[in-house]
Formats: C-alpha cells, structure tokens, sequence
C-alpha cells in the first residue's frame, strides 16, 4: 500500500509531462508539415555526376 502513495503520484507526473511535451511540440510547428515527410521517401536523389577518369 505504501508503494502506491509513491506510484501514482509518479505516473500522473509522467503523463502531465508527456502532455506538456505534446503541446509544446505542436506549438512550436513540430506536426506542420505531415504530408512532406511522407512523400520525401518517394522522391529519388539526384544521380550523381560520373567521375573524371583523367583526374
């Protein structure tokens, strides 16, 4: 019984600090752009440019 006074109020410290992180990642633009991530897999690389045998 004594280790629940310890555990709960540890878990609800780390959910509080899990939804703080959450809203400070949305506000500061974190989750903006999720269709750009998800395309940029797709797109290729520029080849790159073949080597000068001659030095």
């Amino acid at each position: 019984m004594n280790g629940l006074a310890l555990l709960i109020p540890l878990a609800l410290l780390l959910g509080l600090s899990g939804l703080v992180a959450f809203f400070w990642a949305l506000g500061s633009g974190q989750f903006d752009d999720m269709e750009g991530a998800a395309l940029r897999i797709l797109v290729d690389d520029a080849p790159a440019p073949p080597e000068n045998p001659l030095g």
